[in-house]
């Protein structure tokens, strides 16, 4: 298939972007290949499935799919409003931590701005940055971690007005204690705002989440339904901050872009906590696993606080791209950070025993296909 060509109508920041989207997509990828996986771990998924409160509560709902979704998310924003200890003038439900980041990228952030992330980091903030037109600045990891102090001296630097951080961290599943997340707010320079992104503090330990402070102008936190509550297929995330951000995403978002389903199923599973803590406690029995399998083959598990695994191929990039490949063409699906250093590593998702024991009897292969590769090319 050619190359697609600029409809001349375009913006000249929209003709300016590439055709590229931040993630290749598992069903992308099997119309490619022509065979589905027998193992899905590149999504950082629930294998594990939703609480079957959410199956009982959609088949219920189904037969009000015709109806829209309720336009302000009110029970669901009640709900959370009450875990989290907050008024409900600081919650925002959206489809998805991704379309969040969308609307707060377009509110504050116009065409020349600065903003920061990590280089390495979870790209589709970048995306939505580079939609906008902003402008992106990168700071490096520092060894598997980024690193909130040059994040917030990058900020004072370039004037930025937003400060991209994941805690816990995707691609690599390190984490930073609460008192370190605050001492960068503390030192975040006035015109910034923090994004902290939490999608995967269900994993995480509890030291590493701070309190929440709705009256605080600095940050605004990211959470999701994606990952421990195993709703990734519904697209509901939600943001947390001072009531007069949360007010203005009302001026940007699409007010039906919630569905009704959606809705039902992410109530639902926050009425299952049990569920919830089993989901997390087989994510933790999973990364174990993972980490046996690397360990058997003489490969490093990094340390995780969310539902996947980086694992260290013990090489540099191009040797870690030749292990997914092979692992790939043996059907399990995988994916990797794309910045060196932290591209030496593959990322797997915690996943059932069947699917961990596909990656197990794959992995051999792969590696030992990835070092004859290396090799011939020595």
């Amino acid at each position: 298939m050619s190359e697609p060509q600029n409809d001349p109508r375009l913006t000249p920041l929209a003709a300016s972007l590439p055709f590229a989207v931040p993630f290749v997509g598992p069903e992308t990828q099997v119309r490619t290949r022509g065979r589905p996986f027998a193992a899905r771990l590149g999504a950082n998924e629930c294998g594990f499935g939703p609480s079957p409160r959410v199956i009982e509560a959609l088949r219920a709902a189904a037969p009000e799919a015709w109806m829209y979704g309720d336009a302000e998310s009110w029970e669901l924003r009640q709900a959370l409003a009450a875990r989290h200890g907050v008024p409900i003038e600081s919650v925002i439900v959206g489809e998805g931590i991704d379309g969040l980041l969308g609307y707060l990228v377009r509110l504050l952030v116009a065409p020349g701005e600065a903003v920061v992330t990590s280089a390495g980091a979870y790209p589709t903030f970048a995306y939505h940055v580079a939609g906008y037109g902003g402008a992106l600045h990168t700071v490096p990891y520092r060894g598997d971690f980024e690193d909130p102090e040059a994040l917030v001296a990058t900020a004072e630097q370039t004037g930025a007005r937003l400060v991209y951080l994941a805690n816990p961290d995707n691609p690599m599943g390190s984490w930073h204690g609460a008192e370190r997340i605050a001492a960068a707010l503390d030192a975040l320079p006035g015109h910034a705002l923090m994004v902290l992104d939490e999608a995967y503090a269900d994993f995480a330990p509890a030291e590493a989440i701070p309190p929440f402070y709705a009256g605080d102008r600095r940050v605004i936190r990211m959470r999701t339904f994606s990952k421990a509550h195993g709703l990734a297929g519904m697209r509901v995330g939600y943001a947390i901050g001072h009531p007069d951000l949360i007010a203005a995403f009302h001026k940007v978002r699409n007010h039906f872009g919630m569905c009704r389903l959606s809705q039902t199923a992410a109530l639902a599973s926050l009425s299952d906590p049990d569920h919830l803590a089993a989901t997390v406690a087989k994510v933790d029995a999973a990364k174990t696993e993972l980490g046996r399998i690397a360990g058997a083959h003489g490969l490093n598990a990094l340390p995780s606080a969310t539902n996947f695994v980086a694992i260290d191929c013990g090489a540099g990039g191009d040797f870690a791209r030749a292990v997914l490949r092979e692992l790939v063409a043996r059907d399990v699906f995988v994916r990797m950070p794309g910045v060196a250093p932290l591209d030496r590593c593959i990322r797997v998702s915690a996943g059932p025993e069947g699917d961990l024991a596909a990656f197990a009897r794959a992995l051999p292969e792969a590696l030992a296909a990835a070092r004859e590769g290396a090799d011939a090319r020595a």
